[in-house]
């Protein structure tokens, strides 16, 4: 093993992570992935050869645990971020301040690139305490690194996502479809286009310092998205435009519950179109061309429509 090349990825056991794991691990790097849930992060050895896949017990919040997670990096990415906070101060704690502390001891551990993922909607002067923390996270990169190449996804899709898979399963329980933000545009963008993004920007000369925007080549209103999960589930549902008035207090009253299905800081996001910015770097510019959600997620949709379950189980 001596020799090979080492990537540390934060949040490497989430969503996203394993398929940038996966990416590198190809790649022939030894990859640690660095999370709080070590348990989690083991399942993923088999993405490589024995040994080359190593779980580190470590946090974007706790300095020394950090610090030892990126020891010998040539390359550290950054994915981790939370849709809510669990406490008051969470966003700054993670989004910004955790972004920040990743840069700054990638910089002081001689690591030679940094990929940091945002968000599309990061903006200092948002309402949104998660758009504001985004915007705070990626100055604090730039600052510690500024050769470090910043991605903005926009919604991720993919089997595991929690975007049509959270809407197929309102349809499959649900008479009506519910409706918030009808008219507010999306850009859907893979998984697995996310993840070939990463590497790109991790190993490409001419990505250093710069920042893209990740899209889809598709926007679709939130009405639209409904629309396509219940075609793609065979639920023919009623859509049912719920009042402002009454979406703010379901996310007020949802705050108490450990997951919430929708914030308060989640309905001022949904005030703003989610696409990627005109003249924004893009994937283009990273030689991947975009996968539309027609192309994918009718696959793992299948599984909502009615007797789709017991299908599955009957094929398998």
């Amino acid at each position: 093993m001596a020799g090979r090349r080492v990537a540390t990825v934060f949040g490497g056991a989430g969503f996203i992570g394993r398929h940038v794991v996966q990416r590198f691990a190809r790649a022939g790097f030894i990859v640690r992935v660095a999370g709080r849930d070590t348990e989690k992060a083991a399942r993923l050895r088999t993405l490589g050869d024995v040994g080359q896949v190593v779980p580190v017990s470590a946090s974007v919040t706790d300095e020394a645990s950090a610090a030892r997670a990126v020891v010998g990096a040539e390359v550290v990415v950054n994915l981790v971020g939370i849709l809510f906070e669990k406490k008051p101060g969470d966003f700054t704690r993670i989004q910004a301040e955790g972004a920040g502390r990743v840069a700054r001891l990638a910089a002081a551990a001689g690591a030679s690139r940094l990929v940091h993922v945002s968000a599309i909607g990061a903006d200092a002067g948002s309402e949104s305490l998660y758009a504001r923390s985004k915007a705070e996270g990626e100055d604090a990169v730039r600052a510690a690194f500024p050769a470090a190449t910043i991605l903005r996804p926009s919604v991720v899709f993919g089997p595991e996502d929690q975007f049509f898979n959270r809407f197929a399963a309102l349809a499959a329980m649900l008479p009506v479809m519910p409706v918030v933000a009808g008219e507010t545009r999306f850009q859907p963008v893979y998984v697995g286009d996310v993840a070939d993004a990463v590497f790109a920007a991790a190993t490409r000369a001419d990505t250093m310092g710069r920042t893209y925007e990740l899209g889809g080549p598709r926007a679709m209103s939130m009405r639209d998205v409904l629309r396509f999960v219940c075609e793609h589930a065979h639920r023919d549902r009623f859509m049912v435009d719920l009042p402002h008035g009454f979406v703010a207090l379901q996310a007020r009253l949802g705050e108490m519950l450990p997951t919430p299905p929708l914030t308060r800081d989640q309905l001022i996001l949904l005030g703003r179109d989610n696409l990627v910015g005109e003249g924004a770097l893009g994937l283009a510019d990273l030689g991947i061309e975009a996968k539309a959600a027609e192309a994918i997620a009718p696959a793992y949709l299948a599984r909502y429509r009615p007797g789709g379950q017991r299908q599955q189980g009957l094929a398998g």
